[in-house]
């Protein structure tokens, strides 16, 4: 299947499946998804407030003191030319005022009243000024961070409509890795397990530690196993290896006796094409999905972007991800009839991308230093100076482009 295909193809198979909305209250919605528009429960600010400490006053001055106002409290209002009422930032301003004078720009007069010469901008702020009641702040669809959450309390909201958070199992496949120590002997380290779940979790996608579970023993009863129970307690589970047709590869007869109905088997896309995404009937009736990531490192990670990627934004609610466009700063080839996902930096001055070394199916030493993919499209070759897509990798928790 072409690679945008793929994409477009999980990202409606997450979305049909998204999980059922729930309320929660704020302090517990950060890293979920809002299934409903943020909207204002009042206008913002619901009343005349003050912007500066000073004097809220009336008429021409010197004006006299006739009372305080703080912030949090009602205060009453002016009815009389030549008065005064201290304020204090962010108290309500009362009612016949008609300016605020600040207090630094304030004097006494030796009978005690209060002199100066307001600016003429207004020095409170407007009800209204910020949002409409009612007004639509944020769609659905929006991830919530602290500054959703902030903005919610401020609204008056004290729960929100939200979509949980996925969550994921990581199954290692391979008899071959080693879970520590140094490769050696025919055996190499899995780089894999320790790395997918923080990718994952990057995603918005939470993986428990139970639930990060291998090397998985290269028999088909083993798999079938470790995915009937992964599948009963998580949404997505993410496989390494096992992806092509070999000897030990067990994945496909596995998914076989599960009854699963692949969405996505193999992207025509470089590195990483024998990727896959199937589904699986969940005894409660509700699709749970296999995805299965090529044993080579680069390659896994090139599935987790290519499909896990869009198939978490649907099960979030929100929209397939947009990709950005970067200028290629030097050439990259094209694979023929295959989308080519070449390892870039991008400098964050000026929007190139650099392709990087050290960038085979097996290796991650250009992986730690990459920001994403260039997707150069079939039959296309990525010419310096070029504008093309990229595929980024996920940014750490709370960081934005």
């Amino acid at each position: 299947m072409a690679w945008d295909e793929a994409r477009s193809r999980v990202h409606a198979a997450g979305l049909a499946a998204a999980p059922d909305a729930v309320e929660l209250a704020l302090p517990l919605t950060d890293g979920h998804t809002l299934a409903a528009p943020l909207t204002t429960r009042t206008a913002l600010p619901a009343f005349p407030t003050s912007s500066v400490d000073g004097w809220a006053v009336r008429g021409a001055g010197p004006w006299r003191p006739v009372g305080r106002v703080l912030a949090g409290g009602t205060p009453a209002p002016l009815t009389e030319d030549g008065t005064a009422v201290e304020i204090a930032t962010g108290a309500m301003v009362p009612d016949g005022a008609a300016a605020v004078l600040r207090v630094e720009e304030s004097s006494r007069t030796p009978d005690g009243r209060i002199s100066g010469t307001p600016r003429l901008q207004p020095e409170w702020r407007t009800p209204g000024e910020e949002a409409a009641a009612g007004e639509e702040l944020l769609p659905a669809g929006t991830p919530v961070d602290p500054g959703v959450i902030g903005l919610a309390a401020s609204c008056g909201h004290d729960l929100l409509r939200v979509r949980p958070a996925p969550r994921a199992a990581l199954l290692v496949f391979g008899d071959e890795l080693l879970t520590s120590g140094p490769p050696g002997a025919g055996r190499v380290r899995d780089a894999l397990g320790p790395a997918v779940p923080a990718w994952l979790r990057r995603y918005g996608v939470r993986v428990d530690p139970q639930n990060v579970i291998g090397p998985v023993e290269d028999t088909l009863d083993a798999h079938v196993g470790a995915l009937r129970r992964a599948l009963a307690e998580v949404d997505l589970v993410c496989t390494t290896g096992g992806t092509m047709h070999g000897p030990v590869d067990h994945l496909h007869p596995a998914l076989r006796q599960l009854d699963a109905e692949y969405v996505v088997n193999t992207v025509a896309v470089r590195p990483g094409f024998p990727m896959l995404l199937a589904r699986v009937r969940g005894a409660d009736g509700r699709p749970r999905f296999v995805a299965g990531l090529p044993g080579n490192p680069q390659s896994a990670i090139v599935a987790l972007v290519s499909l896990v990627a869009p198939l978490v934004a649907g099960l979030q609610g929100r929209p397939e991800p947009t990709l950005p466009r970067v200028t290629l700063a030097e050439p990259v080839p094209g694979r023929g009839d295959y989308t080519h996902l070449a390892l870039v930096r991008v400098d964050p001055r000026d929007g190139t991308a650099r392709p990087l070394r050290h960038v085979g199916s097996a290796m991650l030493r250009g992986l730690a230093r990459a920001d994403g993919f260039a997707v150069i499209p079939p039959g296309t070759n990525g010419d310096a100076g070029s504008r093309v897509l990229l595929a980024p990798l996920p940014l750490a928790a709370g960081e934005r482009p």
